[in-house]
């Protein structure tokens, strides 16, 4: 967390979270949603103005976290503004940068993460569970994906989509949620 953030925080700790106001999509994009977009529909349709502001994308991943309720928000000063998530709370870049068949795991945010487990939905999307919990293969990363599992390095689980929130413990949506 940002030092300016912690001490918003002890200044100001009694500041009302946000809802529905970021969203979070599967290729690790964020997006502004505004009450118009809000009331055309639940996130990802519609999904909102994408931000392209790097340093402000920056601050988000730099103050991303979890609440002990599985919801992932963003702490902006004395706020936590609440995630809408479009798959997970993470989604992974990967790389093989040796001759090894040894895969990196890069989140949307840039942490590095230790492999887990992978899991196949029903609609083909693959998963990995790692130290920092589950997230979504990007798309452009699926060959490198496809060979860990050729391998041997990775085994792999299927799974419901709609299982996966409770399974790794986090949700979606917490918009709905109006307690803090």
């Amino acid at each position: 967390m940002d030092d300016i953030v912690a001490a918003a925080l002890a200044k100001w700790p009694n500041v009302p979270h946000c809802r529905g106001w970021l969203g979070l999509d599967a290729r690790g994009n964020w997006y502004l949603r505004d009450d118009h977009v809000q009331a055309a529909g639940r996130f990802p349709h519609p999904k909102g103005s994408r931000l392209e502001h790097v340093g402000l994308r920056e601050f988000i991943e730099r103050n991303y976290a979890c609440d002990e309720a599985g919801a992932w928000y963003f702490q902006n000063g004395p706020q936590r503004v609440y995630v809408e998530l479009e798959a997970a709370p993470w989604v992974w870049r990967l790389q093989r940068p040796g001759a090894d068949q040894t895969v990196v795991l890069r989140s949307h945010s840039g942490a590095l993460a230790q492999y887990d487990s992978a899991w196949l939905d029903e609609r083909g999307r693959l998963f990995i569970s790692t130290d920092l919990g589950l997230g979504l293969v990007h798309t452009l990363d699926m060959e490198t994906a496809a060979d860990a599992i050729e391998c041997g390095g990775w085994t792999l689980r299927e799974a419901r989509f709609a299982d996966l929130p409770a399974r790794f413990g986090f949700r979606l949506s917490p918009a709905s949620d109006q307690a803090g």
